[in-house]
């Protein structure tokens, strides 16, 4: 009776192993690639003639080996494999002196070119629209439409909102920062956070110190304000250069510095929490204000969310933006700024520049927020777009030639590429477009067109097409280097 009982177990020990060894050549074969969803287990049982239980081993020793994933409330998935073993880009290197924007032309080109329903959007950092709340944000709307059809109608001057400034507070704990809700204005997106923070501190002609590279949208408000740009050193993994920083300090005025010290936008940067409280404590010496644009910090890859600058902030010279354009919708338009000691006039800006940030819309996120819909939310989109950046580097290896160099971002859904020298990234993206792809020249991320053999693309999306497109995007960088060569 013993050897009875124990074949079975033998028989399904080896019967795990099989579904496991299958799954793995399958996997390797390329019928499952990385990101892709594999059978759930009542399929495989089925398809297998195997018990439930045995398909569950087999997906949890494949989970332990690293080659699938379980992602709750939609199944198994292959993994994408780490891209740790990528060249990174070269740091930025600058010149010492400031200098005024003029970008606005080949922004405006991009910006219409990303609207452009028939090209393969790889250019714009714009999120997926498949993991937006969408539906959910419009029940709430069609809620408070019917029950507080005379709320939403009215103004909510600055500083906006008393129950979205609420849950703003709070979730802000998350990110080391104590905020009371008072310290907080309500804006219209993100830009126009930082565009305030900006008017309230500079003068035409004032000097901004800079992350480099940096989101163009940034510099254009640079250009507007008539301020010039003093480009600071970055490194792609931690940041800004603070010893550089000093130097430019010391030896230039400068009014303020401007960062994404949380997933830089394009280079994906993150600046250790530690050298966070360093370059808040550095500009304190110097009595200089940090405008700080958070808007992809809760976007982050790794088990814990990065501080922001906020957090170590004693003398109220830090003024943190951020928006929910990222993880909850573009169109909603609403953004967020802490100012600390200048929010009398950000909060007077606000007033003069455009009255009030719509009503509906931050009645709607602020319902979000308390309901816990956000953060939820917000586990979803870390998940895939850590999946979706690791499938696009991965493309971006296998089909670009060799000499060039990709982000290793650890939040954020945009990867910088660096080029071959001979490629410039406005000839490709003029071959681009013929070849009905966007991308977003390097360009665009300095005042000075030092990174002109860079370009942006946006990994929030990973499918076929963008897969096809990445594919003929490497062949075109091939054929440029080639001929740029001779």
């Amino acid at each position: 009776m013993m050897e009875e009982k124990k074949t079975p177990k033998k028989q399904e020990v080896f019967r795990y192993e099989q579904i496991a060894g299958d799954v793995i050549q399958l996997i390797e074969q390329g019928t499952y690639r990385s990101g892709e969803r594999i059978p759930s287990v009542r399929q495989m049982s089925q398809q297998q003639g195997a018990s439930i239980s045995s398909v569950l081993q087999a997906y949890l020793l494949l989970e332990n080996r690293g080659l699938i994933e379980v992602r709750p409330q939609s199944g198994y998935y292959v993994r994408a494999a780490p891209i740790d073993n990528l060249p990174e880009p070269e740091i930025s290197s600058p010149g010492l002196d400031p200098n005024h924007v003029n970008l606005h032309d080949l922004m405006m080109m991009a910006m219409r070119d990303s609207l452009n329903p028939g090209l393969v959007q790889l250019g714009a950092a714009m999120p997926n629209l498949e993991l937006l709340p969408t539906e959910r944000i419009n029940r709430i709307m069609a809620g408070l439409a019917r029950t507080a059809s005379k709320g939403t109608h009215r103004y909510e001057l600055p500083p906006g909102l008393e129950e979205l400034r609420v849950q703003i507070a709070r979730h802000a704990v998350n990110s080391g920062c104590q905020l009371s809700p008072n310290e907080i204005v309500i804006t219209s997106g993100g830009v126009e956070g930082i565009d305030l923070c900006l008017h309230a501190v500079c003068n035409p002609g004032d000097i901004v110190a800079i992350e480099s590279p940096m989101y163009f949208g940034t510099l254009q408000i640079l250009e507007v304000h008539g301020l010039r740009a003093l480009e600071i050193p970055t490194n792609p993994r931690d940041g800004i250069s603070l010893e550089a920083l000093q130097f430019a300090i010391e030896h230039n005025p400068i009014k303020a510095v401007l960062t994404i010290s949380n997933f830089n936008n394009p280079l994906g940067s993150c600046i250790p929490d530690e050298k966070k409280k360093e370059l808040v404590e550095l500009l304190a010496r110097y009595d200089i204000p940090l405008i700080d644009n958070d808007v992809s910090g809760e976007i982050y890859f790794t088990e814990k969310r990065p501080w922001v600058t906020k957090a170590y902030d004693k003398k109220g010279l830090v003024m943190l933006c951020s928006s929910f354009s990222k993880d909850i919708s573009p169109s909603l338009r609403v953004g967020w700024v802490a100012p600390g000691r200048h929010k009398n006039t950000v909060e007077w800006l606000k007033f003069t520049t455009s009255v009030a940030t719509a009503t509906l819309p931050q009645m709607a996120i602020a319902q979000f927020l308390e309901s816990g819909g956000y953060d939820h939310q917000l586990r979803r989109i870390r998940r895939e777009y850590a999946s979706n950046v690791a499938l696009l580097s991965q493309a971006v290896t296998r089909n670009f030639p060799a000499g060039t160099r990709v982000t290793r971002p650890s939040g954020g859904f945009v990867l910088w590429v660096q080029l071959p020298e001979t490629v410039d990234s406005l000839e490709l993206y003029a071959l681009a477009l013929k070849n009905s792809i966007t991308i977003t020249p390097g360009y665009l991320f300095s005042p000075t067109n030092q990174f002109y053999n860079f370009i942006r693309l946006n990994a929030a999306a990973w499918t076929y097409p963008i897969e096809r497109a990445v594919r003929r995007l490497g062949e075109l960088v091939v054929e440029l280097a080639g001929k740029n060569a001779v």
